[in-house]
């Protein structure tokens, strides 16, 4: 099965529609969705190593993109869809005390999320509820974001062929790796 789902995902990573699929990916990952773009900008990156920049790029550009949409949730929806997306990842109840400590270490709390695999939609649906500088969101997500996807887009470049290869043969590991990453980060949340 899990051969099949990589497959899959390589064979989507060189459809002619990935940049927009990875795009729109990023862009709702930053608002709603609990998938990272991760999941198709790696096996892009490996399917086509010269276009590993322009990959990250574009990873970014949709990141920042939705983060601005979870801060405009965070900002205008609270009542609705952001208290909705808080209730899903069972937040709604430490809001209060995740808005104050936020007031205080918001920018920081933005490139934390925004390099790590914590998910990310919390702090730009935060970011926007308690009314973060718009500035520092801005500044402190396109830094964190780009950061994170080119240093994956780096290390792809430069170790492509061997760790694909990695991938390929220890395939049960590295996803039983990547749900771990994925599933503490959620666990973080949940005792943030």
């Amino acid at each position: 099965m899990l051969r099949k789902l990589y497959d899959w995902t390589m064979g989507l990573a060189a459809h002619k529609r990935a940049d927009a699929w990875l795009f729109g990916i990023s862009f709702i990952e930053s608002s709603v969705f609990p998938i990272p773009p991760d999941v198709l900008m790696i096996p892009m990156i490996l399917a086509r190593r010269a276009r590993a920049w322009v990959i990250a790029s574009i990873a970014t550009l949709g990141s920042v993109f939705g983060a601005l949409l979870g801060y405009w949730i965070g900002a205008t929806l609270m009542g609705s869809v952001g208290q909705w997306v808080l209730t899903l990842y069972g937040k709604e109840a430490a809001y209060d005390h995740l808005a104050m400590q936020f007031a205080a270490q918001g920018g920081w709390a933005v490139l934390f999320a925004a390099l790590t695999p914590f998910p990310f939609k919390v702090i730009t649906i935060f970011s926007g509820a308690v009314g973060l500088s718009i500035p520092v969101f801005l500044l402190t997500t396109i830094i964190g974001r780009a950061a994170r996807f080119f240093i994956v887009a780096g290390l792809l470049w430069r170790f492509g062929p061997p760790i694909r290869d990695f991938i390929e043969r220890r395939l049960g590991l590295v996803f039983t790796i990547f749900m771990i990453c994925l599933i503490g980060g959620f666990a973080v949340l949940r005792f943030l």
